[in-house]
């Protein structure tokens, strides 16, 4: 899978860096000693932040920025990152899906980055485009239903948006029936190094995954 950082993005996130990892899995639910690690990071969150400290998150706060300098409101339409922390921090159990989802979830909360997943074989063509939404651009979002994404930064398939770091399009969502995935973590700001996000994102993936033939490819 490409993917092309278009001209609107880059131009107001020019140190934008994209982690494109893909990997054949075997997705499951979500294992409780998986769980229990989610079950640590929140409470390492919750014991680390308060409410008004988690958007000052290096990850977080970038993001924003993003958000904010495209003219959409990020308290309106947070990103996934910061909801998961403050959800954490308020002493909300996460919603526990699947094991690939969960990962994912995990992940975000201890990198601070919003973080895409995708079944591979749902996506509509070989490349996607990281752009800008527009007005009334349709995006039916994963338990949230339709989703104004005018002014978000969102990935396009040759079939429309899948991706946003609000929230993902149930047309290419994670099931337990994924054979194939493609993650794409959102570093707008750096807070967890790359390389510590992409090492701790594989352990995760082989762990309760069986991933193989796992891909690491890094865009800017």
């Amino acid at each position: 899978m490409d993917i092309v950082i278009g001209s609107e993005i880059k131009k107001i996130a020019s140190g934008l860096k994209v982690i494109a990892i893909e990997a054949d899995v075997s997705n499951a639910h979500t294992p409780d000693t998986l769980w229990q690690e989610i079950s640590m990071e929140t409470r390492r969150i919750a014991d680390t932040y308060t409410l008004p400290e988690i958007n000052k998150r290096p990850g977080i706060a970038a993001t924003r920025m993003a958000y904010k300098t495209l003219g959409q409101d990020p308290n309106r339409y947070r990103p996934s990152s910061e909801a998961l922390c403050r959800r954490a921090v308020k002493g909300m159990e996460l919603y526990r899906i699947n094991a690939l989802v969960d990962i994912i979830n995990l992940i975000s909360l201890r990198s601070g980055y919003s973080i895409g997943g995708f079944d591979s074989d749902r996506i509509a063509g070989n490349s996607l485009v990281l752009g800008v939404g527009h007005e009334g651009e349709d995006f039916n979002a994963i338990g949230r239903g339709a989703l104004n994404i005018h002014n978000l930064p969102v990935y396009r398939d040759d079939t429309g948006g899948i991706g946003t770091p609000t929230s993902d399009e149930e047309r290419t969502k994670l099931t337990c029936d994924t054979r194939h995935l493609l993650i794409c973590i959102n570093i707008y700001g750096e807070e967890l190094s790359p390389d510590e996000t992409i090492s701790y994102t594989r352990t995760l993936l082989e762990k309760y995954c069986n991933a193989r033939n796992i891909t690491v490819t890094t865009y800017h």
